[in-house]
C-alpha cells in the first residue's frame, strides 16, 4: 500500500482497476514522463480472468485516459521482458518494438526488455 501511495502521490501514477461480473480482474497504471510521453507502468490481469478481454479493456482505458488529459499527439511506451508471453498481446493492441534495453536490477542481474510504443492521436 505504501508503494502504491508513493507512486500516486509523489510520482504521478494513475491507477485503474478493472472489474468483470463485479469481481476485480486486474489493474493498469499510467505515468506521464514528458510533455508528449506517457509510460504504461503496469498492467496485470488475474490468471483466472486472462483470456476474457480484461487486459484489452484495461489497455484501452489507459489510452482513453491519456487522450483525455493530452488532446494532441503523444507516445505511450512500456517496458516488457523480451521473453514475456504478453508480447503478442501488446502487438495486438497496436504497439511496436522501438528499441531494446538491458537494465541493471542489482546483484549482477538485468531486466532484458523491449521498449514498445504506441502513437496516440
Amino acid at each position: 500500500i505504501e508503494n502504491i501511495r508513493k507512486q500516486m502521490e509523489e510520482e504521478g501514477h494513475v491507477y485503474f482497476i478493472g472489474y468483470k461480473d463485479n469481481e476485480v480482474c486486474g489493474y493498469v497504471s499510467v505515468q506521464q514522463q514528458g510533455e508528449d510521453l506517457f509510460h504504461l507502468q503496469k498492467i496485470y490481469v488475474l490468471p483466472s480472468f486472462q483470456g476474457s478481454h480484461c487486459g484489452s479493456f484495461l489497455f484501452h482505458e489507459a489510452v482513453k485516459y491519456i487522450k483525455e488529459i493530452h488532446p494532441g499527439r503523444c507516445l505511450m511506451e512500456l517496458n516488457v521482458n523480451r521473453n514475456n508471453k504478453a508480447l503478442n498481446f501488446y502487438e495486438r493492441m497496436g504497439m511496436k518494438k522501438l528499441r531494446e534495453g538491458d537494465f541493471p536490477i542489482g546483484n549482477g542481474y538485468y531486466m532484458n526488455d523491449f521498449i514498445m510504443g504506441l502513437e496516440i492521436n
